[in-house]
C-alpha cells in the first residue's frame, strides 16, 4: 500500500508540476501577444508624429521641428526593432515585420529628402516632396501591414487566451486531486494509528492507556497542521494567479485606451482647426471692413460667431458621448415630434431620395431631450442618404411594443449597407469611412450616447447591397411627468432696470475673458468691479465695505484658476459673508460633475451667449439679501 501510495504521488505531483509549467508558459504567450499588438501601435502613432513634424517643418523651416521628425522617427525604428524581436519565432508576422521593415526604409528615404530640402530652406521643394510623399502608395501599404500584424496578432491572442484557460483548468484539476489524495493519506494515517493504539491498548490496558491518547492526540494535530499548510499553499497559488491576470488584462485595457485616445485626438484636433480658422478669419476681415464698409463686416462677424457656435457644439456633442455633459430632458410625443422635424430631413438629403414616415406610435411619449433626439435622427438621415449615394428610399419607422412601455424608432435605408468588420465598429468615435473632410466620425456615437443617456438602447442590422436599419428602443414616459419650461435662447429682456441692477465682482484671472465678461454684464446694466487675481478678492469686498458702500449683491467667478481655485476662494468668503450671492462660471468639462465644491451655488458653462449670463444673474438676483441684509463686516 505504501508503495501504490508513493506512486501516486509521485505521479500527482508531476502532474501539477507540468499543469503549472504549461499554465506560466501560457501566460508568457498571452503578454508577448499583447505586447506585440502595443508595440505596433506605438510604432503607428510614431510614424504619424514623425510625418506631422516634418510637415510642420516643411511649412514653417522651424530646425525643432526637424528635430522631432527625427527623434520621433528614431523612436519608430526603435518600436520596429522590438516588434521584430518579439515575433522571431512566428514565422508568418515575421515575413509581416521583414515587409514593414522594407516599407519604412523606402517611406523614410521619401521622407528624408523632404527634411532635407527644409533643412536648406527650401520650402517649395520640402513641401513638393512632403507633399509627394504623403500620396505615395507605401503610406497605404505601412497602415496594411501594421492592421494585418495586429489582427494577425489578436487571433494569436484569442488561442493563447484559449490554451490558457484549459491549463488553468488543469491545474485546477491537479490541485484538487492532490487535495484529495492529502486527505484520503491523513485518513489512512489517523486510521492505522487508531487500530495500532487499540491492538496496544488490549495488551497494555492499564500501563500503556494515557501514553496511547496522547501520542493519538499529536498526531492528529500533524495532521491538521499539515493539511493547514497545503491549504495556504493554494490560497497562494491562486492569489497570485488572479494578481497575474489582473496585471495582464490592465495591459490590454490600457493599450485599447490608447487607441481610443488617438482617434479622439485627431478628430477634435482636425474639427476644432477648421472652426477656428472660421472664427480667426472672419473676425480679421470684420477688423479691415468695419471703418469703410460696415455691413461686410457684419457679414464675417455672423461667420465667426457661427464657427464659435460650431465649436461650442462639438464640445456639447463630445461631453454628452462622455456622460459628462447633462441632458435637457422633456415630455416629447415622438410621432409629433418626428412630424414637425421631416421637413428639415427632406430639405438635407434631396429631392432624389423619398422620405416616407410610418407612424405607429400615436399619442406615446417619451423622457428625452428633445433637441438630441432631432440631431440623432438628422445624423442618421444624413448617413443613410450618403449610403444611398443621394438616391433611393428613406423610411423612417415608429412601433409601439404593445404594453406602452417602449417604443422602436427605426430609420431604414436602401443603400449599400456595410460590411462586418464596419459594423463591428459603428459606434466608435471619430471612426468613419467617409473621405478625409466629409465626415467626423461622431454620428453613430453621439445617437449611441443618446439612447443611453435616455435610458434605451440602440440596434444595427445591415446587409451589404440591400441596405440599413438602425432602430433606437426608447422608454415610455410614465403618465403624470411634466415638461421643463426655458427661456428661448435669444430671448433678452434687455438691460436690467436701476431697481434690478446688481453689484457685481467677476474674478477671473484671464485678462481676455475677465474684459470680455465685464463688458456683457455691464451691457446687462449692472454695476462691475474686475478683479484678476482670486487673492485680492477678499480685500476689494473689505475695501468696498470701508467706503460706505453696502458690498457686492454677487460674486461671479472662474472655476479653475492659479494659487486660488474659485470654490476655495468663496469658501473663504462665506466664512466672513455666509449670505454671499455665488455664480460659478467655468469651461473645464470636469467641473460640472464636481457638486461638493460648488456647494449650492448655480454653474454657468463656457462658451455662454448673453441670454444665458443674463438668465444666470437673474436666477441669483432673485436669491439675494434684502437691503438690510447685504454684506456687512
Amino acid at each position: 500500500m505504501a508503495t501504490v501510495l508513493t506512486g501516486v504521488v509521485a505521479a500527482l505531483v508531476l502532474l501539477l508540476a507540468r499543469a503549472n509549467d504549461n499554465y506560466d508558459r501560457s501566460l508568457g504567450w498571452q503578454t508577448q501577444s499583447m505586447e506585440v499588438i502595443s508595440q505596433t501601435r506605438s510604432l503607428d502613432a510614431a510614424l504619424a508624429r514623425a510625418e506631422a513634424a516634418l510637415g510642420r517643418f516643411a511649412v514653417g523651416l522651424q530646425k525643432e521641428d526637424g528635430r522631432v521628425f527625427e527623434q520621433q522617427w528614431g523612436i519608430a525604428r526603435q518600436y520596429l526593432a522590438l516588434l521584430k524581436r518579439n515575433v522571431r519565432d512566428n514565422s508568418a508576422q515575421a515575413e509581416l515585420v521583414d515587409e514593414l521593415t522594407t516599407e519604412m526604409d523606402r517611406r523614410g528615404s521619401q521622407l528624408g529628402d523632404a527634411a532635407l530640402s527644409a533643412n536648406y530652406n527650401q520650402t517649395v521643394a520640402a513641401i513638393s516632396k512632403y507633399h509627394a510623399a504623403g500620396h505615395d502608395a507605401g503610406l497605404g501599404r505601412i497602415d496594411k501591414l501594421l492592421t494585418r500584424i495586429i489582427g494577425n496578432e489578436r487571433t494569436l491572442l484569442r488561442e493563447r487566451n484559449r490554451v490558457a484557460a484549459s491549463d488553468r483548468a488543469s491545474l485546477n484539476q491537479a490541485l484538487l486531486l492532490f487535495s484529495l489524495l492529502g486527505a484520503a493519506a491523513a485518513v489512512l494515517a489517523i486510521g492505522a494509528t487508531f487500530s495500532l493504539v487499540r491492538a496496544e491498548a488490549e495488551r497494555r490496558v492499564a500501563r500503556l492507556d494515557q501514553a496511547a491518547e496522547s501520542d493519538r492526540a499529536m498526531q492528529l494535530k500533524e495532521a491538521v497542521d499539515a493539511r493547514t499548510a497545503e491549504l495556504a499553499d493554494a490560497n497562494i497559488a491562486l492569489r497570485n494567479e488572479m494578481t497575474e491576470r489582473e496585471a495582464a488584462e490592465a495591459q490590454l485595457r490600457q493599450a485599447q485606451k490608447m487607441e481610443a485616445v488617438g482617434q479622439l485626438t485627431g478628430g477634435i484636433a482636425h474639427d476644432f482647426n477648421n472652426m477656428l480658422a472660421v472664427v480667426v478669419g472672419g473676425l480679421e476681415l470684420a477688423q479691415r471692413w468695419l471703418p469703410g464698409t460696415p455691413e461686410k463686416a457684419q457679414r464675417h462677424l455672423t461667420n465667426a460667431l457661427d464657427g464659435a457656435n460650431r465649436a461650442a457644439d462639438l464640445t456639447r456633442r463630445l461631453l454628452t458621448f462622455a456622460r459628462s455633459e447633462p441632458a435637457r430632458p422633456e415630455i416629447t410625443v415622438v410621432d409629433e415630434c418626428i412630424a414637425s422635424f421631416a421637413e428639415l430631413i427632406e430639405r438635407t438629403i434631396g429631392d432624389r431620395i423619398a422620405l416616407t414616415l410610418d407612424l405607429q406610435a400615436e399619442g406615446l411619449a417619451c423622457w428625452l431631450d428633445r433637441q438630441q433626439f432631432e440631431n440623432a435622427l438628422l445624423n442618421l438621415a444624413v448617413n443613410a442618404r450618403d449610403a444611398m449615394n443621394g438616391h433611393g428610399s428613406l423610411t423612417i419607422q415608429t412601433i409601439d411594443d404593445g404594453e406602452d412601455k417602449a417604443l422602436a424608432v427605426q430609420v431604414i435605408d436602401t443603400g449599400c449597407g456595410m460590411s462586418p468588420e464596419v459594423l463591428e465598429r459603428v459606434f466608435d468615435p471619430f471612426y468613419t469611412t467617409k473621405p478625409a473632410g466629409q465626415g467626423t466620425g461622431l454620428g453613430m456615437s453621439q445617437v449611441f450616447a443618446f439612447c443611453r443617456q435616455s435610458g434605451g438602447e440602440v440596434q444595427v442590422s445591415s446587409t451589404e447591397g440591400e441596405g440599413t436599419s438602425v432602430a433606437m428602443l426608447l422608454p415610455v414616459a410614465k403618465p403624470g411627468l411634466d415638461a421643463a419650461t426655458e427661456t428661448a435662447p435669444g430671448d433678452v429682456d434687455g438691460p436690467a432696470s436701476p431697481a434690478d441692477a446688481l453689484s457685481i465682482l467677476v474674478v477671473e484671472d484671464d485678462e481676455r475673458v475677465l474684459a470680455a465678461t465685464v463688458d456683457a454684464v455691464s451691457e446687462l446694466g449692472h454695476t462691475v468691479v474686475a478683479c484678476g487675481n482670486p487673492l485680492e478678492a477678499e480685500a476689494l469686498v473689505e475695501g468696498r465695505i470701508a467706503e460706505g458702500g453696502s458690498g457686492f449683491d454677487l460674486i461671479l467667478s472662474d472655476v479653475l484658476m492659479p494659487d486660488l481655485t474659485g470654490p476655495e476662494m468663496v469658501a473663504q468668503l462665506k466664512q466672513r459673508w455666509p449670505e454671499l450671492s455665488v455664480l460659478f462660471v467655468t469651461g473645464y468639462a470636469g467641473d460640472a460633475g464636481e457638486v461638493a465644491a460648488f456647494g449650492d451655488h448655480d454653474v454657468l458653462r463656457k462658451p455662454f451667449t448673453l441670454t444665458a449670463l443674463d438668465q444666470a444673474i437673474r436666477r441669483c438676483g432673485d436669491t439675494r439679501p434684502t437691503e438690510g441684509q447685504r454684506l456687512a463686516s
